[in-house]
């Protein structure tokens, strides 16, 4: 499947249809218009569901990875209850080394880092299974600072091997709707995150050691790489490894 830039809808800066190298959008706004549908009203009281980005423990359900970056190392657990396809494919690129020397290539200090692209560019990458898999949404996962969350194309079932992990600390709980939104989330969005991506995006992962690294890696000098977006690294970070800590047990 090939891929157009991915980059991720977003109001924080511009909106990136997906992540210009995750991705494949346009930079619009219009993709982040159903966000705020996403999470629509439901019997369910979302103050009672489980929020496992929350807890730094890992639970025997999650898996534990670790990114080895140029710039140092992120420990982030995966959640494959709720995001299935998007931690087995993440897992098993990991485990093929298939991140190996990826740069991350798309970098917004106060919205994201966007990688996982063999070209290097934004326009490469392919899931395991080739084919582009379905955007996994679920009320128990969220864009907070620090999230891992799938880039994508204009379609939903573009998710391929880009990913991104959310930077931005300025407060986001503004206009939050506790019908939408667990009353902790909202509480978590006073740190930073981006909302606008809430059921747009799959989140399939929380970091939970290593956010220095990511916020320098954040923080690196960017250009113009062409698009008009100033967000292509002068010399980027890149993934060496990432290695598979901790499976769930059987």
């Amino acid at each position: 499947m090939q891929f157009k830039k991915m980059m991720i809808g977003a109001s924080l800066v511009l909106s990136i249809g997906l992540f210009a190298a995750c991705g494949n959008n346009t930079n619009s706004t219009e993709g982040t218009k159903e966000s705020k549908t996403k999470t629509t009203e439901s019997s369910v009281d979302l103050n009672k569901v489980a929020l496992p980005q929350l807890d730094n423990k890992v639970s025997e359900d999650e898996y534990l990875v670790e990114l080895v970056t140029t710039e140092g190392n992120i420990k982030i657990k995966l959640f494959p209850k709720q995001a299935p396809k998007a931690v087995e494919n993440f897992v098993k690129h990991a485990k093929d080394g298939y991140y190996k020397d990826t740069p991350f290539h798309r970098v917004i200090e106060d919205f994201m880092i966007q990688g996982g692209d063999p070209k290097g560019d934004g326009t490469g990458g392919e899931s395991i299974w080739k084919d582009g898999f379905k955007t996994e949404v679920s009320n128990q996962l969220y864009n907070i600072r620090g999230a891992l969350s799938m880039a994508r194309g204009e379609s939903r079932s573009s998710n391929g091997s880009q990913f991104f992990i959310v930077t931005n600390k300025e407060d986001q709980s503004d206009g939050l709707a506790i019908q939408y939104y667990p009353e902790k989330i909202i509480e978590q969005y006073k740190k930073g995150g981006a909302p606008k991506l809430d059921g747009e995006y799959t989140v399939f992962g929380q970091v939970i050691e290593g956010m220095d690294t990511v916020d320098k890696i954040a923080s690196g000098e960017v250009k113009d790489g062409g698009s008009g977006e100033k967000s292509t690294p002068v010399e980027p970070a890149k993934v060496t490894e990432v290695k598979v800590l901790q499976e769930p047990k059987k």
